[in-house]
């Protein structure tokens, strides 16, 4: 049956053009379909109706093909944010049906492959773990509501099999090498977006979304200037998305790439510390340097060293200096307590308060007992109104301290995998693909301290894809060595 659908998709869509009957019938209903929501949503709505209608085509196309749905994720994950200023529609949802369609297709393509190895890896024992405990949350006594579990496992539990997906579908070095090239331009566009708001303002419908809620408001204009957010929810958000994405760039630009390439990593890197800058967040200012100075010390070369000594001495008389700037304020803040205000003092308070709940509850109060999906199913709850303001803290009050070890361990797994593998690899690019993205984790994990980073799109998407590329780049070497062989005799 599989292969019988599959081969009437290539017969329509990709051989015929959709220059058949049953084309010409399609393209004429998706016409109807947009003149009517145009005409009832205006142009707006109709737009946004029309992406969603491509996006699901695209969602059960993906089924046939596992390597394009990681594509189409990634582009989903940038979008979901953007789409919903535009209209407000369930675009997540969207994700977890692409999300529970690729499971499906993994799982009826191994019914035919029967091959497993591309999930036996250290990494996997820990997530399939991690996976099983917060499933079995939802028998968790404690817990004052099973709806919060069903809303929070998605981030919690389904979104974590992106890892298999990826895993399985990233099976050679080129595809590797292409689907991490993507994810590097996708940033690139983000920072690129990032500064026409900054220099040309917002659009209408974003400054509709701005006004329509004044909390969003006084969270977006700050210091008597509008903080940027490109495609994303909030500037925090995006922000951190810039700090690891700059941070690779700058780090595969001393790998042996052409001239071109390292140009192109350059400005991109450049264009997003601009962006970090202007969305004018404290967190990914502290999380830049932190990731050189990971970098530094995994690299141990001496003209790194002595770069990133300059740098940071450069850095160091920029925070001296007096600015009545707002954006350079706000830099200087991150690094300065008497000028950074109260919120860390507050996020301790916070974390001093609910430290006896910890220690007495090792399954902790359930999956969505605290934030949103608290005050939203059990208001009346003891966490209902704690703000975690970290993802650590948030793990350890709604899944216990043993959830805490186990989600420290996955992460010491994910961070000793990367090491030992950029360490182990012969291929220059394979190494700097690796060091790159081993210090992405760091700063993710150094982020989570303070924030809930790793479960915000698209960071999450970034993240799983990234843990699948360090579990299986490792395995395409020669494959690497072989391509860079024949590009060398073709340019001889």
């Amino acid at each position: 049956m599989q292969r019988i659908i599959k081969r009437w998709i290539k017969h329509h869509f990709l051989m015929e053009k959709l220059n058949t009957v049953l084309g010409v019938f399609l393209l004429t209903l998706v016409a109807v379909f947009v003149a009517v929501a145009v005409g009832k949503l205006g142009f707006l709505g109709g737009g946004g109706l029309l992406v969603l209608t491509i996006g699901t085509f695209l969602v059960f196309g993906a089924i046939f093909n596992i390597y394009l749905g990681l594509y189409v994720i990634l582009i989903m994950s940038i979008l979901v944010s953007f789409l919903g200023k535009i209209v407000d529609l369930p675009y997540g949802l969207s994700l977890d049906l692409l999300l529970v369609v690729l499971a499906l297709g993994v799982i009826m393509k191994q019914i035919r492959e029967r091959d497993l190895s591309f999930a036996k890896n250290p990494i996997s024992l820990p997530i399939g773990v991690w996976v099983f405990y917060s499933l079995i949350q939802v028998i968790n006594p404690v817990a004052t509501s099973r709806m919060a579990w069903a809303f929070t496992v998605r981030s919690m539990a389904l979104l974590i099999l992106l890892y298999f997906i990826a895993s399985y579908a990233l099976s050679s070095y080129r595809r590797v090498i292409n689907i991490y090239k993507f994810m590097l331009g996708l940033g690139f566009a983000s920072a690129l977006y990032g500064l026409k708001q900054e220099f040309f303002g917002f659009t209408d419908f974003e400054t509709v979304w701005l006004y329509s809620d004044p909390t969003r408001f006084q969270l977006i204009f700050q210091w008597s200037r509008m903080r940027v957010f490109s495609f994303f929810s909030d500037p925090t958000n995006y922000g951190i998305y810039m700090s690891y994405m700059a941070v690779m760039c700058f780090i595969l630009m001393i790998g042996k790439f052409k001239l071109w390439q390292k140009g192109i990593l350059g400005i991109a890197g450049i264009s997003m510390l601009l962006a970090i800058a202007y969305a004018g967040s404290r967190t990914p200012v502290v999380l830049v340097p932190f990731g050189f100075a990971v970098f530094t010390m995994l690299s141990l070369k001496r003209n790194v060293i002595i770069a990133m000594g300059i740098v940071g001495l450069l850095g160091g008389a920029f925070l001296l200096k007096s600015t009545g700037n707002a954006v350079l304020f706000r830099i200087q803040s991150a690094f300065m307590p008497d000028k950074s205000g109260d919120t860390m003092d507050v996020r301790e308070e916070n974390q001093e308060k609910i430290k006896p709940f910890i220690q007495t509850h090792p399954f902790g109060g359930g999956l969505g007992s605290v934030g949103e999906w608290g005050e939203r199913f059990s208001p009346d709850s003891f966490l209902a109104g704690f703000p975690p303001d970290s993802g650590f803290v948030r793990v350890a009050v709604e899944l216990g301290w043993i959830g805490y070890l186990l989600y420290c361990w996955l992460l010491f797994v994910i961070v000793s995998m990367g090491i030992r593998y950029y360490l182990r690899a012969k291929n220059e690019q394979i190494k700097i693909i690796y060091l790159a993205i081993t210090t992405m984790m760091f700063m993710l994990i150094l982020a989570s301290y303070v924030q809930e980073a790793i479960v915000q799109l698209p960071t999450s998407i970034h993240f799983y894809i990234c843990l699948a590329i360090i579990a299986r780049l490792k395995d395409f070497e020669a494959e690497a060595d072989l391509e860079l062989m024949e590009s060398k005799n073709v340019m001889n």
